[in-house]
């Protein structure tokens, strides 16, 4: 990635045209083509930017001004007139590993499973992730009285989450060996209409406290 920070004009030309007149900006050209053009506000959103794929080409007049443009593939055009550069400077950045989201549905599942009875009072596990002709239902478990239970695990409980134990638990209890087979449909949030749609089918709702599965959660801290 080159990191340029200069006073620096931006003129924008394509399906509109935009223009950022002379004043002190980040310009930014990272290794994937792209080029963008952040001020000291405004938030995370770049001023104007090119996405890749496009072309890159710098040059200096006679007196020294230097001028960017940037084309993209159908033709726009990002040209930036360099007045004065203050830094610029190139860094490997090397590859990403991606961004690694806390309390998504496989940290859900895996906590659940080792804490099967904060769903219901005797629960306990039988398998994770257990196939179905369609797809595997996150946990399937006994409860106290020895009976199946299904549970599918969202991050938010939406009513596309109570369908899909809908049809798994269609299929689980045509199975003999598996019937009578009830759901439980966990969630950190559950909206009303999903709550609703899982009630009316018999199954059970139940909220989740990711952080009190991870024992982050401490009731003598609690004013209430």
């Amino acid at each position: 990635m080159r990191l340029v920070v200069a006073r620096c004009q931006v003129d924008y030309a394509g399906r509109l045209t935009a223009h950022l007149p002379m004043a002190t900006r980040v310009l930014m050209i990272k290794a994937d083509g792209s080029v963008l053009v952040h001020s000291d506000g405004g938030s995370y959103k770049p001023l104007n930017w090119m996405s890749p794929p496009c072309t890159f080409a710098e040059e200096v007049d006679d007196e020294g001004v230097a001028s960017w443009t940037v084309t993209s593939k159908t033709g726009d055009t990002l040209r930036i007139l360099i007045e004065e550069i203050q830094h610029d400077s190139s860094h490997d950045l090397g590859i990403d590993p991606g961004l690694q989201k806390d309390g998504v549905e496989k940290h859900l599942q895996e906590l659940l499973a080792e804490h099967p009875a904060t769903l219901a009072d005797g629960l306990r596990l039988v398998r994770r992730e257990y196939p179905t002709p369609i797809g595997p239902v996150d946990l399937l478990c006994r409860d106290a009285d020895g009976n199946r239970v299904a549970v599918e695990i969202k991050r938010r409980g939406e009513i596309d989450g109570v369908e899909q134990l809908t049809r798994y638990l269609e299929l689980l209890n045509r199975d003999p060996l598996l019937a009578p087979v009830r759901g439980i449909f966990a969630a950190q949030l559950i909206k009303p209409q999903a709550r609703t749609l899982a009630e009316d089918r018999g199954i059970t709702c139940a909220v989740v406290d990711y952080d009190a599965l991870r024992g982050l959660d401490d009731p003598t801290d609690r004013l209430f």
